[in-house]
């Protein structure tokens, strides 16, 4: 095949590189999303999205493509202790959404192939060539497709970040998570934390009667054998509550999650999402920043490509994500450190438990 020379080209089509294309297609740019796997596809994901992350599916006209059964609202956040002890946080502003991956992915696919991006699936991205003017992809068919602008949106381990010599290793302990769905009527009206030492769990709704749970943990710090049975096990109360429940999806793995990027912008490249930096998934916090920085760049771009698309011309976007990644890194080391200390924790929670309007005031200002 023959490939037209686009404005911008996207290697990776998860959410970042999707929500992107659909904004840069909206302002008149030449896209093309590639993927290595079968759109829409799945990932595993805690697949809870905060009140900020539902606004921009909103405003990119997405939430409402999204049904029913592969999405449920909720209205905070619940901890739950070992010893049955619980503190309850409710947004103040707006609501979030819990979705099932394969159902976002579906609906951004929708919206970006409706706003005139090209979608290329099955089509992986080995590496790339920088040209004066221009990028070019190149594909494990042998074929290379060029454009003036190449933004990575390939995830945490993000080959073309390490190809662009953007990557950094992570000095933090390694962490990694684990989920699975079930048959489940969700039961709360909140994403639920469960603690135990060494690992949590989260329990998220994603659907009318569809239920995941997921786990994270810091390496050697969980003894015997890993498992998601082995893990599930740990937690008694969600164990009783998927006793007899059919499993909805696969066990699906990632980790290490901490990526960390030494810069995000180059000429004529730019890093999107996970790619972009990542420090661990409890927060959930992960899909809002995708969106919000793809909204920042796609409001760059057509200025930025005016100008060469050049480091320089790109700055604004590097000053874009950090001011709302370091929030969100502060956020997720303080609440790491707190995670590692048994003690420390359940005095918070406990402290929480008894201040529930004080919580909710905490986390209606992390998630405004």
């Amino acid at each position: 095949a023959s490939f037209p020379m686009y404005d911008v080209a996207i290697a990776g089509g998860g959410p970042a590189g999707l929500s992107l294309a659909l904004m840069t297609a909206r302002r008149g740019l030449r896209t093309v999303v590639m993927e290595r796997r079968t759109l829409p596809c799945d990932k595993p994901c805690g697949e809870g999205l905060m009140p900020r992350g539902v606004a921009a599916l909103e405003a990119m006209g997405v939430r409402q493509r999204l049904p029913d059964a592969d999405a449920a609202e909720f209205r905070g956040i619940r901890y739950v202790q070992e010893d049955g002890t619980t503190a309850e946080g409710r947004f103040m502003g707006g609501v979030g959404l819990g979705i099932r991956r394969v159902a976002l992915s579906t609906a951004l696919l929708e919206g970006a192939r409706g706003a005139g991006a090209e979608i290329l699936d099955r089509t992986p991205v080995t590496g790339f060539v920088r040209e004066e003017d221009a990028v070019f992809l190149q594909l494990e068919s042998g074929e290379s497709v060029g454009a003036r602008m190449t933004v990575a949106a390939d995830g945490l381990v993000s080959p073309l970040r390490r190809l662009a010599g953007l990557e950094r290793a992570s000095r933090s302990p390694k962490r990694f998570g684990m989920r699975r769905h079930f048959r489940l009527r969700p039961w709360s009206p909140f994403v639920e934390v469960h603690f135990t030492n060494g690992v949590e769990a989260y329990v998220t709704p994603a659907g009318r009667d569809r239920v995941g749970i997921a786990f994270l943990w810091e390496e050697g710090r969980v003894d015997g054998r890993i498992s998601y049975d082995a893990l599930l096990g740990r937690f008694p109360r969600l164990q009783e509550r998927a006793a007899g429940a059919a499993p909805d999806s696969d066990v699906q793995g990632a980790g290490p999650l901490e990526r960390v990027a030494a810069a995000r912008v180059a000429d004529r490249f730019a890093l999107l999402g996970d790619a972009a930096g990542y420090v661990d998934a409890l927060t959930g916090e992960g899909l809002s920043l995708s969106f919000a920085c793809a909204e920042a760049l796609a409001n760059l771009l057509p200025l930025a490509l005016n100008q060469g698309a050049t480091a320089a011309s790109l700055q604004p976007y590097e000053v874009a994500v950090a001011r709302v990644y370091r929030p969100y890194q502060a956020l997720t080391y303080s609440l790491l450190a707190i995670a590692r200390r048994p003690l420390v924790r359940r005095t918070v929670i406990r402290v929480l438990s008894r201040c529930p309007r004080g919580f909710d005031r905490i986390l209606g200002a992390l998630t405004a």
